[in-house]
């Protein structure tokens, strides 16, 4: 289990969405940087949200869709 993160760089905070990891995390973030581009907004995984503080505070959100909606509206 890992967590996908979005990090917007001009902004505090993150999205957060717990993930199984793998190779349909890999296909959705292609998806998301195909649509959002590299530039502002940056995709990462980890294994502990709690181990990350540069990505705090983090919202988290429960489903794939939502974590797309939340990252487009950064």
């Amino acid at each position: 289990m890992c967590y996908l993160i979005a990090k917007d760089f001009n902004k505090v905070g993150s999205i957060a969405m717990r993930h199984a990891g793998g190779k349909k995390l890999v296909q959705f973030e292609r998806k998301l940087i195909a649509q959002i581009g590299y530039e502002r907004i940056q995709l990462v995984a980890i294994s502990r949200p709690n181990a990350y503080g540069e990505y705090a505070p983090y919202r988290f959100v429960d489903t794939e869709e939502e974590f797309e909606n939340a990252v487009k509206a950064m």
